[in-house]
């Protein structure tokens, strides 16, 4: 009798929930028990090797599998694709909705004033939870009328575009970007990696003053201008790492400017030697190198 009184109730909302996975099996059963108020949940696995499309199964969640892999906001484009009600909840598996927040979606819906929302974020690190540090209020477009809203086609740092009026929440997620501290630094390691090669294939260029200095402000950014000295020691240590990264990104960067020099004359003889379309399908990767570069450049890995 209870199933069916929810039942009913998911029909009346109107909500299509939306996720993307891989390997979240950890995760994905408390993201997807907080949204069990939505008409449907559907779930686009990138054919994960845990029980991740098991779990989701078991949440009622409709599981669809892709192979490859475009990019968060393709990915995410794929799954709205799939969703068939009047508006979309987009959430990540290691985010989860608050019943606060619950209330006030359930609430908007009955009687929406705009076609998008903005909602904050209120992330935990290592069993504290973070609100300075650049890392509150955090606000993110995920609710959104479905025929009016689309994700921005990028590989990270993916937003949703709303052709509307955008208004903003009061509740907010619980976010749990990190199961602990070596997940932050092995994440930090990785997006510098990547920031660095995007930053070297868009011409950037930098020394061991431009390293430190980046370091260096990045640390005074964080722990004094946005206070995550009233974050405590959770605080210090997000701050130290954020700078570690800096340092990490464009020390990789000095490295690989000083590695292109010296293989100059020899990209110089091959780019004499290739063709227009090969020319031209390189100048299409700079492109997008550059706008992977921004993103990075934008936002901190959190």
């Amino acid at each position: 009798m209870e199933a069916m009184e929810a039942n009913a109730s998911r029909q009346s909302l109107g909500l299509s929930v939306i996720v993307i996975t891989k390997n979240e099996a950890s995760r994905i059963g408390n993201c997807l028990a907080s949204v069990q108020f939505a008409d449907e949940i559907i779930v686009l696995d990138g054919c994960s090797t845990d029980a991740t499309a098991d779990i989701a199964r078991a949440h009622g969640a409709q599981v669809h599998q892709a192979a490859d892999w475009p990019g968060f906001g393709p990915q995410k484009n794929r799954v709205l694709a799939l969703a068939t009600q009047p508006w979309v909840l987009s959430i990540d598996a290691d985010e989860r909705v608050t019943p606060e927040l619950q209330a006030e979606i359930v609430q908007t819906l009955a009687h929406p004033s705009y076609d998008g929302y903005q909602i904050a974020r209120l992330s935990d690190f290592c069993g504290k939870k973070i609100r300075h540090s650049g890392w509150w209020p955090d606000y993110v477009v995920r609710l959104f009328r479905r025929e009016l809203g689309t994700f921005d086609n990028v590989p990270v740092h993916e937003q949703v575009l709303v052709q509307g009026r955008v208004g903003t929440l009061k509740s907010w997620f619980l976010h749990f970007p990190f199961d602990d501290l070596e997940a932050l630094v092995t994440k930090i390691n990785r997006y510098s990696s990547d920031a660095a090669q995007m930053m070297a294939l868009k011409g950037r260029r930098v020394g061991v003053f431009g390293l430190i200095t980046h370091s260096v402000w990045t640390f005074i950014r964080i722990y004094l201008l946005r206070r995550g000295f009233l974050d405590g020691r959770h605080g210090f240590v997000l701050a130290v790492t954020a700078a570690s990264g800096s340092f990490l990104r464009y020390s990789k960067l000095m490295f690989l400017n000083e590695a292109s020099q010296r293989s100059q004359p020899e990209r110089l003889n091959e780019a004499g030697q290739r063709s227009p379309s090969e020319l031209l399908s390189q100048a299409s990767q700079s492109s997008r190198a550059e706008s992977l570069s921004q993103a990075h450049e934008r936002s901190e890995p959190k």
